[in-house]
């Protein structure tokens, strides 16, 4: 099978069930964002691991799993009932495991109520770059939500993701001993 098909040459690409649509479609935009969160998470994890921490390792590639579901959801064409009928949804349960995560990681944070500057290392900065590409995501799946509907949880997910990842990014201060940078 070859891996160019020459649909897409025109400006289109098939959603989940086949309906065609602009590559600046809005789920398209969504899913498309998510894929690059998933790779800049999957950048994060092997520095971690490169440094050779990988006390976050399977809960990152967990998620790398779940971001793909979750890509599959929203490229989904729900109008079409035979396939709305087997569309992938956001489990309530992969939100509830973040807010426990982010709960566990919170324990070894001091409390902070200044907004933080991103960085302190390479490895922090890119976890804020996932951050602020996932907060992205939110921002196009809240107008896919609006204009196509999604299924339930996919918002949730997508909004306690990015919150995990400023926890974790925080985390990785405490674990590298490098002391955040207020903003003021």
């Amino acid at each position: 099978m070859k891996v160019y098909t020459k649909g897409g040459d025109k400006g289109q690409t098939a959603l989940i069930g086949g309906t065609r649509v602009c590559k600046h479609d809005c789920r398209v935009e969504a899913y498309g964002t998510l894929d690059e969160l998933g790779a800049h998470i999957a950048l994060l994890r092997e520095m971690l691991r490169e440094g050779g921490n990988v006390a976050h390792d399977d809960a990152l590639l967990r998620i790398m799993r779940e971001l793909m579901s979750v890509e599959s959801a929203l490229a989904t064409d729900t109008a079409v009932e035979r396939v709305a009928q087997m569309a992938e949804c956001v489990e309530s349960e992969w939100v509830a495991r973040l807010e426990e995560e982010i709960d566990q990681m919170s324990v070894k944070l001091p409390t902070t109520f200044r907004f933080t500057v991103p960085g302190g290392s390479v490895v922090i900065a890119q976890c804020h770059i996932c951050r602020t590409v996932c907060r992205r995501a939110e921002r196009c799946a809240t107008k896919v939500a609006e204009e196509c509907g999604v299924c339930e949880n996919t918002l949730s997910y997508i909004n306690r993701l990015s919150d995990w990842l400023f926890t974790l990014a925080r985390v990785l201060h405490i674990e590298s001993g490098i002391e955040e940078i207020s903003w003021k």
